[in-house]
């Protein structure tokens, strides 16, 4: 019974040490392979030494005692809350929306000289400092009509400072500037008081049109008389010469022939009624 007992108990340990073995050697298998997700590339190190190949993704063979990180190079946004002061001492705070993504063949420089809480230690820094730089540029004001100049500007100036890191900045999108209320009413009072100046500027252009255009219509009006008595005199004239030609002609026409002519077809042979001299008038008929 002892023996059978004694035998039964190296069985067992023969099966958990080939349990243990198999388990050994399949973790062996599995830590000589690394899968890259798309997207994705791995820094390879031994023992903290950081090697400058990266590796694409797909699946790939190492070392069992090298050790692989996967660095994210899609495009990641990431957003950033900083506090700027304007040209005319305002406070700007300023919400941004930074899209960025790591240079494949720059992912171990990253790795290895930052680390991977790079957004920490090396974009929102930057980003704080190229945004003041820029805003302190502008007054508050210009600040808000100037959003899409100020957004360009971002993107050069962290590319300058990031590029160099392997990080390059593909977009910058201001979601929100944010002014203290003082500020703001004041900003209200000034946009209401130049509306109420346009409106002024308004009514006053179309008073002053108004009266331009009753102007030109009395002016039109007078030179529209001034013709129609220059055509009535040009009328007047031409028909008193028209009169004065008549009236040359008949003169001309008249000779003392035609006089002695008409007297004698005119005459009806009856001696005249009336007769008379020095004063005396005779009547004939009596």
């Amino acid at each position: 019974m002892q023996r059978d007992r004694s035998a039964d108990g190296v069985k067992v340990k023969k099966r958990a040490v080939m349990v243990i073995a198999l388990v050994l050697v399949l973790f062996l298998i599995y830590s000589c392979f690394a899968v890259i997700p798309a997207g994705h590339t791995g820094v390879v190190s031994i023992f903290g030494q950081v090697s400058n190949s990266v590796l694409q993704e797909g699946l790939h063979f190492k070392l069992p005692w090298q050790h692989v990180t996967k660095m994210d190079n899609r495009i990641v946004k990431l957003e950033v809350t900083t506090e700027a002061f304007s040209s005319d001492l305002q406070t700007v705070n300023t919400r941004l929306a930074v899209n960025y993504r790591l240079d494949t063949s720059m992912s171990f420089h990253v790795y290895k000289n930052i680390g991977t809480k790079f957004e920490d230690t090396l974009i929102t820094p930057a980003v704080n400092e190229v945004l003041k730089a820029i805003i302190a540029k502008y007054t508050a004001e210009q600040s808000i009509t100037n959003r899409a100049l100020i957004s360009n500007s971002l993107i050069d100036g962290l590319n300058q400072k990031l590029e160099k890191n392997g990080i390059a900045i593909t977009d910058v999108n201001i979601i929100d500037f944010d002014f203290s209320d003082t500020y703001i009413s004041a900003i209200e009072a000034k946009q209401v008081a130049e509306q109420t100046l346009q409106k002024a500027k308004t009514e006053q252009n179309q008073l002053t049109m108004e009266k331009q255009a009753e102007a030109e219509r009395k002016i039109i009006d007078a030179n529209a008389a001034l013709e129609v008595s220059k055509i009535e005199a040009e009328a007047v004239e031409f028909a008193g010469q028209k009169e004065a030609a008549a009236n040359r002609a008949i003169a001309e026409s008249i000779t003392p022939e035609l006089i002695e002519y008409n007297k004698i077809h005119q005459w009806d042979g009856k001696l005249p009624q009336v007769s008379g001299s020095d004063g005396v008038i005779l009547n004939l008929t009596d």
